[in-house]
């Protein structure tokens, strides 16, 4: 393991170079964390030209962060050549792929999640823990979400419907550039896709670092009951941060990284 400014990386000889990723046989495995059925991961395979295999969640795990399963048995269902049923989290979904389903791997893909992963909610998110626990074992990953904007009525939250179709046509442009290259060791990509009407223009692709701001923390209160009503697109916009330039109507894109210090990060337009 070397290091670079203090930062451990996993040996480069773990990641797939640049030749490796080049070959038309690359191994893709899509998961999610809304659940094998999810509008979202169907998107994100018809927006990839290569053969992929789904290794997902049999029911929806949303917010479920890194839990892994180890003290009782995981199903996996094959439900078709290349569809796999996981009786787990997502987390659990990379685990499974990498140890007893693909021992040769290119690239892990979660997605398209239905609402948005940014800054903090990394570390809640099921999405993107899928792809982090990609990048413990050296392969390169994306994560990739859909934010969605949604109004408070008396009682719920109404959250807008997404445009799959536009969905998977931004996805397809975000993944034409991230993965002509392998990711740096150590690190993988957090991709939001931002909330659209169909007359907005195209979005632009921003690289950007990942806020640090929580999540608005507010509860409505019945008895002993606690029902959490934090409305998420009135989190703090950071200027620069990924929440601002998802919710500013452009794709943000995050280099994140499995040390408990951030790489070097990756900013701009591309």
């Amino acid at each position: 393991m070397r290091k670079v400014r203090g930062v451990d990386f996993l040996p480069p000889e773990l990641f797939k170079t640049q030749d490796e990723l080049e070959r038309s046989d690359l191994t893709i495995i899509l998961t999610n964390d809304d659940g094998i059925g999810a509008p979202g991961i169907e998107a994100l395979r018809s927006a990839i030209t290569e053969e992929t295999i789904v290794v997902a969640p049999d029911r929806q795990y949303s917010g479920c962060g890194h839990q892994v399963t180890t003290q009782s048995s995981i199903r996996v269902e094959q439900r078709s050549p290349k569809d796999y049923a996981v009786s787990g989290t997502p987390a659990d979904c990379t685990r499974v792929a990498i140890a007893q389903l693909c021992p040769q791997i290119d690239w892990i893909l979660s997605g398209i999640n239905s609402g948005g992963n940014m800054g903090v909610d990394e570390y809640i998110s099921g999405t993107v823990a899928a792809v982090r626990e990609a990048a413990f074992h050296g392969i390169n990953s994306i994560a990739i979400s859909q934010y969605r904007q949604g109004k408070r009525i008396p009682g719920r939250l109404e959250k807008s419907e997404i445009d799959w179709e536009g969905a998977k046509r931004r996805t397809q442009k975000v993944l034409e550039k991230l993965m002509s290259r392998p990711c740096e060791p150590g690190t993988f990509w957090n991709v939001n896709l931002p909330a659209l009407d169909p007359d907005d223009r195209e979005p632009e692709i921003v690289f950007c670092r990942p806020s640090i701001r929580p999540l608005p923390l507010n509860y409505r209160i019945e008895g002993e009951y606690f029902t959490y009503v934090g409305s998420y697109q009135n989190r703090e916009r950071t200027p620069g941060t990924d929440v601002d330039i998802c919710f500013g109507g452009n794709i943000a894109i995050s280099q994140l990284s499995v040390s408990l210090k951030p790489p070097v990060p990756v900013m701009g337009n591309w």
